[in-house]
């Protein structure tokens, strides 16, 4: 008797579940929700899906993934070991989302850096702001990111940048984090303000398990408070991995 290998075995019930159908499950979920939302994912053959995935939204803290690729970037920093200053600015940035180091990086990057770590990404949409969380986003350009985030950065500090994104506080660690499958893990970056007609609330990720790599990103406003924009998230992400448990 013939068995399958055990990576073959695990990627069976995933393939036999159709994107189509995932990206199907994940609408049909979003119209039951308050508010409106978009999603993109891009699955391990660098195929795109999504719903409403070009749709722009003011980034808010999502922007800070592209500050720590754009800083890590940087001419005086990419091939040199990073400071205990820059380590400063960086950590706390993305470890708790702190605004005050968010804005010492964008002073430090500024638009222009952003735009070419956009460029490099692949990302068509995005649009700079005079202030960080201003800038604009759109689900596909972030999940086109997210996937490509180990190639943007230089190897010797992916290491660093991808252990900061995958160790955030355990208080901020709401939605994609709640949907991602068993085997996989995330390194995300989520944002959130209150705005007039609700709150605003998006995340975006890599998951990998060993070799295999998705990514996703969704992007929600109109929520009543944060914990049901997070709730709307988790919810599009197990459906869009159904299969993968």
């Amino acid at each position: 008797m013939l068995f399958a290998p055990a990576a073959d075995a695990a990627s069976r019930p995933a393939r036999s579940y159709p994107w189509q159908k995932r990206v199907h499950d994940a609408t049909a979920f979003l119209h039951t929700r308050t508010g409106s939302a978009s999603f993109a994912a891009v699955d391990e053959h660098g195929r795109i899906h999504g719903y409403r995935r070009a749709v722009q939204y003011s980034s808010a803290s999502l922007v800070k993934a592209m500050l720590l690729v754009a800083y890590l970037d940087q001419r005086n920093v990419r091939h040199r070991r990073l400071h205990a200053s820059d380590r400063r600015l960086l950590g706390p940035m993305i470890h708790v989302s702190d605004n005050d180091a968010a804005s010492a990086v964008y002073a430090r990057v500024g638009a222009s850096g952003l735009v070419r770590v956009a460029r490099r990404a692949g990302m068509r949409r995005f649009v700079p702001n005079p202030v960080w969380g201003g800038c604009q986003v759109t689900a596909r350009d972030q999940a086109r990111f997210f996937f490509r985030i180990r190639k943007l950065m230089t190897e010797r500090h992916r290491k660093y940048a991808l252990g900061l994104l995958r160790r955030i506080v355990s208080y901020e660690r709401w939605g994609i984090p709640h949907g991602v499958p068993h085997g996989w893990h995330p390194y995300f970056k989520g944002g959130w303000f209150s705005d007039d007609d609700g709150w605003r609330v998006h995340q975006a990720a890599l998951l990998r398990n060993g070799g295999r790599r998705i990514s996703i990103a969704v992007l929600t406003r109109g929520n009543p408070d944060l914990g049901y924009g997070a709730a709307t998230i988790a919810g599009v992400t197990a459906r869009l991995l159904h299969g993968y448990r």
